[in-house]
């Protein structure tokens, strides 16, 4: 893999990048999600888009903050970071995070970071409908079933569900719909900062009951587009002990694998 330039080497080489590409905290720290970083990535390289990221300049969106309730570090972050990318004058962010996607597009422009704000998911989808990325005959997932577990993010949040499965169509694989899925989907049991705090007493476990809904359908891979639901599946799918049986496996990750990128069957 290339090295990738930070927006700081960028603008003092006088270039501008087509995309910043925001890691958030779980791509840049979470071993599981490095995976999916490193997999986005190689694919950006791949098709010689010219990206870069922030790196030590990036902070944490503050979305964890919000949702737990404390507005103070949830500004004080989102002020920092808006300073920053305003003064490198950022026009367009892709994400791989739902969280950072989602409050990056719709709670920044009220402090004024206003940007043009895209998933990881809508910005494969684009590069597969302007013909940059094909798989001929779907690769190694031909006759695969498949099972797309809904980020609550993009789904409910922000009405995102074409985007997912249109990218996943070109795997030619089976793709097979959990009963709860779309705007009936189910949440993984990570989001609203609950990611971070232990369980609540009750009979069982969110992302447990997920993944016995993902687990009904049969499916040989869970697809992802959100580290926590990554993360969240993944437990549930060693909890079941369905570890060497189902897979869970990010988009990017499904896309570099059938370009030959990755490696990940």
């Amino acid at each position: 893999m290339e090295k990738i330039k930070t927006l700081a080497e960028m603008t003092a080489n006088g270039e501008k990048p087509e995309i910043l590409f925001w890691v958030g905290c779980a791509g840049s720290f979470d071993a599981r999600a490095i995976k999916i970083t490193r997999a986005f990535t190689k694919i950006l390289q791949h098709l010689k888009i010219n990206f870069a990221v922030l790196g030590k300049e990036e902070g944490c969106t503050g979305d964890p903050a919000k949702r737990a309730g404390n507005e103070f570090a949830y500004q004080m972050a989102a002020h920092t970071n808006i300073e920053i990318l305003n003064a490198y004058e950022v026009k367009r962010i892709v994400t791989t995070c739902p969280h950072c996607f989602n409050i990056l597009k719709n709670e920044y422009p009220e402090l004024g970071g206003n940007y043009e704000v895209v998933h990881h998911s809508q910005y494969l989808q684009e590069l597969i409908d302007a013909g940059k990325i094909t798989i001929a005959g779907g690769g190694s997932f031909k006759g695969k079933r498949i099972t797309f577990h809904d980020s609550c993010y993009m789904g409910r949040a922000n009405d995102v569900y074409e985007a997912p499965r249109e990218v996943l169509a070109i795997l030619d694989a089976e793709l097979v719909e959990m009963k709860k899925s779309k705007k009936n989907g189910m949440c993984c049991g990570a989001g609203g900062a609950q990611m971070f705090k232990e369980d609540e007493p009750g009979d069982a476990r969110i992302n447990t009951v997920r993944t016995e809904q993902a687990l009904e359908v049969n499916p040989d891979i869970i697809a992802s587009s959100c580290p926590f639901c990554m993360t969240m599946m993944s437990d549930g799918i060693t909890s079941k002990g369905k570890q060497q049986d189902v897979k869970v496996f990010d988009l990017a990750e499904l896309i570099a694998h059938g370009q030959g990128l990755e490696s990940i069957l």
